[in-house]
């Protein structure tokens, strides 16, 4: 019978669903109920075996057009049930572990108690003690620099529009970020994740990206944002976010088993509104005596957002373009798009 080890040896038995094989990396759970194939192609989820809280998983089928990139990005997929074959039929041609009838409820609690861990997921026959010993063996995801695996190798136009021209700083992005970028009327030109300041600057805006694992590591990242920052208007989402608090002196951090989810409620400071906002992030922005934080976390305190207007930056841990997820926090990137257009015709 197919299983899950995790890194302590506790051991979770389900049915192969997709391809055969063994998938290694960091267990983690999502509380998203829908979306599923935008999960598993979000590039965040690299190096990651995702566990669905989700009863049943996949009972709407896929379609090309969910895709958040060109690929499945997560390891394996755990679920307590299969909705539909077409679901399973996917991930298994496209390479993709997956087991149901998993004890998700069980693994959950036990992820939220004591963290994510390293894991292995065997579809087939396989050895416990051989899994168990390859799970210890994988590297934990604190100080991991993912974004060059993820990232595009060059240089592309995603759309073509008569407001800003943005710049988009790879570091796994989401097509749907992409997406609304383009339907606030931005120009919008992708780069890759090691792109220097010097080639950004000279655009409306530059937003950093979503992307996987560590911020700490990715140094040139952070140089490069401070190198922006008071040149043009820097909008962080997620990792970007956390890369834009390293470049402003606040310190980042891992949490226990991260925030992943649709479900999120994240309050605005100065207006005080609560946003439900959809989560996919290991590490977090530690509160300190850094400047600007604007959005907080209701589930934990975690900063959520900064707002730095004497640096023409903000961003936002949350993904505001969703995908999947509330559209709450949509506008904030139309928002942004239009205070860039207004700034350049101010200096006009």
């Amino acid at each position: 019978m197919s299983f899950l080890v995790l890194e302590d040896g506790s051991v979770y038995r389900g049915e192969s669903v997709g391809a055969p094989g063994v998938a290694a990396g960091e267990a983690v759970f999502t509380t998203a109920m829908t979306g599923y194939q935008e999960i598993v192609s979000d590039p965040s989820y690299s190096e990651q075996l995702v566990a669905f809280t989700a009863p049943m998983v996949g009972n709407y089928g896929v379609a090309p057009q969910r895709m958040q990139s060109n690929r499945i990005h997560a390891r394996a997929v755990l679920m307590r049930e299969t909705g539909s074959s077409g679901w399973s039929d996917w991930l298994r041609a496209n390479g993709i572990v997956a087991l149901t009838g998993v004890d998700t409820r069980s693994l959950t609690l036990r992820l939220r108690d004591s963290g994510s861990a390293r894991a292995v997921a065997v579809a087939g026959e396989g050895s416990v003690e051989a899994a168990l010993a390859l799970a210890r063996r994988q590297p934990g995801m604190t100080g991991r620099a993912l974004a060059g695996a993820v990232s595009t190798p060059a240089v592309f136009t995603f759309a073509e529009g008569a407001g800003a021209r943005l710049a988009v700083l790879d570091l796994g992005v989401k097509r749907s970020l992409l997406a609304r970028l383009a339907a606030a009327g931005a120009s919008v030109t992708v780069f890759p994740h090691d792109t220097d300041a010097d080639t950004l600057a000279p655009y409306d805006g530059v937003v950093l990206s979503n992307g996987p694992g560590d911020p700490e590591p990715l140094t040139a990242q952070v140089q490069t944002v401070r190198a922006l920052l008071g040149r043009v208007p820097v909008l962080g989402i997620c990792l970007g976010h956390q890369l834009l608090a390293l470049a402003t002196g606040h310190r980042t951090y891992k949490l226990p088993f991260g925030h992943r989810g649709a479900n999120h409620p994240v309050v605005d400071r100065v207006s005080g509104r609560v946003l439900v906002t959809s989560q996919n992030h290991g590490f977090a922005v530690a509160a300190g005596e850094g400047p600007g934080v604007s959005h907080l976390s209701l589930y934990d305190g975690t900063v959520e957002g900064l707002d730095l207007p004497e640096l023409a930056a903000r961003s936002l841990q949350f993904h505001p373009e969703a995908g999947p997820g509330p559209h709450d926090a949509w506008p904030v990137l139309e928002r942004w798009a239009d205070g860039v257009v207004r700034r350049l015709a101010a200096a006009a």
